[in-house]
């Protein structure tokens, strides 16, 4: 059986002006011997009754002494145990998740009428009932048993690895658990009562919860996940994950929260590590194809030789195009890109070169070019392969000369530009149909740099599907969705003819579809989907062997896919069709 310390508190709390709630408190006071701290209120303003005087003065109990509180004086939350009085109306009765355990003591409480006999002997025979009751409570050893109850429910939240601290709709912690005060270097004795936004600096949810604002909207059954940075007293800053759920009351009205909270410092240091390890200026992957590219950038990054990246449409060249700059010595110096695809000839001529005033209608002042606001930088020519027979020539004459004139100019203008160039289509058969002229080629292509569609670096797609979760939660504003594994694997199996910009639309459509943590099949969209059900309708091959022994079988013959084949006795042409199936194509 537990010693009753003086941390424990009890509350009476009664409806009516009859100040049972005084009468109870002056005889706790005196049997608790000090061991407990006693509390009474009111739900009604505080007015001292005569007749309650006179029945209490009777025992030699002087309850005009006590302080009258109300509920605005006090948190129910921070009590070891609640006792209604009277004719206490069951609506008002504290019934809260997280309470402390409630007791209702139905006593006499009348209307209180001044110098009324019914009154006094009312207030009497409540005084020798709450006596009664006060002694049973103190000395049969109830209290004791539901202080023993309240703690064993404590203790199981006290072995919890993660933090837990529960407050109310004004912020004041009733709860913080033992892994809270290791987490956090907060002890409990610190924080317990106080405005969690005022005992920890910075704030626990770093400045963005619910709570934040004087208006508390957390909604019904909500459970809001964020990543906060802490900084603990000793100067630490700590990572953590954090949950905060709504507490309600039994109709449904928020009433405070529950925040629980991991640290995550060591795994998050370790994400910033492989992200360092497994991205090159924007550009993220892992797929050994992947990697043998950003190797290929940093290569040529540092020479000054103009460079043409060959890639589907939605592969990320600009992004290529623009670490390419970023690591070469330019870096300083502006980077210009331009869509020669996307311009009809005449405007894209003063795009690149500039005019001068009156060279066109509308031309109303003198304007520079692209190539001259690129001057000691870098030009992005993308979709090079739009180019019209004529602007070819004079790009070429640029390339070769590195200089130029406006557009109805005369003064020729000298230049020192690096031209990265891009295309979606094969050049070499442009020039064989005589639509891209040869020596144009060999000026841009003095080293190649060709991206592999997402299709072909699969080990990519679930890096890239993080990368862009966490960016898109940034600009929305929004906790970080988590991808179930059957989400992961159907993305990897899909073809993505969109490539990484596809990708990047698919996570923002979930994010509007997604409005719980955890991104399952519907929030997809919708091609997709159809894809999957398009390949659960194709005819496959028999499943006798799992996606786990083909992969073993491949991981046997080191990635060759005909002794594979032998190694589980079938045909290639069946063996293919397994890769296609489990998505190991």
């Amino acid at each position: 059986m537990i010693t009753v310390k003086k941390t424990h508190k009890i509350l009476f709390l009664a409806e009516s002006s009859n100040n049972l709630n005084l009468m109870a408190e002056s005889f706790a006071h005196e049997m608790a011997n000090g061991d407990i701290e006693i509390i009474s209120a009111t739900m009604k303003p505080p007015i001292l009754n005569p007749i309650a005087v006179r029945v209490m003065n009777e025992v030699d109990l002087d309850i005009a002494k006590l302080k009258q509180l109300t509920l605005l004086d006090i948190e129910l939350f921070m009590f070891d145990l609640v006792i209604t009085l009277g004719d206490f109306d069951p609506s008002c009765r504290p019934t809260l998740p997280g309470m402390p355990p409630h007791l209702h003591w139905d006593l006499p409480d009348p209307l209180p009428v001044e110098d009324s006999i019914e009154t006094y002997n009312a207030l009497k025979s409540a005084r020798n009932i709450l006596k009664s009751n006060i002694q049973t409570l103190f000395h049969s050893g109830l209290l004791n048993a539901l202080f023993v109850t309240r703690r064993n429910l404590e203790l199981v939240l006290d072995n919890l690895h993660d933090g837990v601290m529960a407050h109310t709709t004004n912020r004041r912690i009733f709860y913080f658990n033992k892994a809270a005060a290791t987490i956090t270097g907060y002890p409990r004795d610190k924080v317990m009562g106080q405005d969690c936004h005022e005992v920890f600096p910075g704030r626990l949810c770093g400045g963005d919860c619910e709570f934040c604002e004087s208006t508390i909207s957390l909604g019904k059954a909500n459970v809001n996940r964020r990543d906060a940075t802490f900084m603990r007293p000793d100067g630490e800053d700590r990572v953590l994950k954090m949950s905060v759920m709504p507490l309600t009351d039994t109709d449904g009205r928020d009433v405070g929260a529950l925040v629980s909270f991991q640290d995550n410092t060591e795994l998050h240091q370790l994400k910033m590590r492989l992200k360092h390890h497994h991205s090159l200026e924007g550009l993220v992957g892992k797929d050994p194809k992947t990697l043998t590219f950003f190797e290929h950038i940093r290569e040529v990054s540092s020479v000054c030789v103009p460079v043409l990246i060959e890639g589907e449409s939605g592969t990320g060249k600009e992004l290529v195009a623009n670490a390419i700059h970023n690591l070469g010595p330019r870096a300083d110096k502006p980077f210009i890109a331009v869509n020669c695809g996307a311009l009809p000839e005449g405007v894209l001529e003063s795009e690149l070169f500039g005019h001068v005033k009156g060279a066109f209608t509308g031309a109303i002042a003198d304007r520079k070019g692209r190539f001259e606001l690129a001057d000691q930088g870098t030009i992005f020519l993308d979709e090079i392969d739009g180019l019209s027979t004529l602007m070819q020539i004079k790009l070429l004459r640029v390339i070769q000369e590195q200089r130029f004139e406006r557009v109805g100019g005369e003064k020729s203008i000298q230049v020192d530009v690096r031209i990265i160039s891009s295309t979606n289509q094969n050049l070499k058969q442009l020039m064989a149909r005589k639509t891209f002229r040869r020596d144009l080629f060999y000026r841009l292509c003095v080293v190649p740099i060709t991206i592999p569609p997402l299709r072909e670096r699969r080990l990519d797609i679930p890096i890239l599907v993080d990368h862009f979760l966490e960016m898109i939660s940034k600009e929305l504003k929004r906790p970080v969705l988590t991808p179930s594994n059957d989400v992961i694997d159907l993305l990897i199996r899909y073809s993505w003819p969109g490539n990484v910009r596809e990708l990047r639309n698919a996570i923002e459509y979930i994010y509007v579809k997604c409005r719980d943590n955890l991104i399952r099949f519907h929030h997809l969209p919708p091609e997709i989907l159809n894809f999957e059900e398009s390949r659960k309708t194709r005819p496959g091959p028999s499943l006798k062997f799992k996606k786990e022994e083909v992969m073993l079988a491949l991981a046997r013959a080191e990635g060759n896919k005909k002794n594979a084949a032998r190694i589980l006795d079938v045909g290639r042409a069946t063996f293919y069709r397994y890769l296609d199936h489990y998505g190991l194509k």
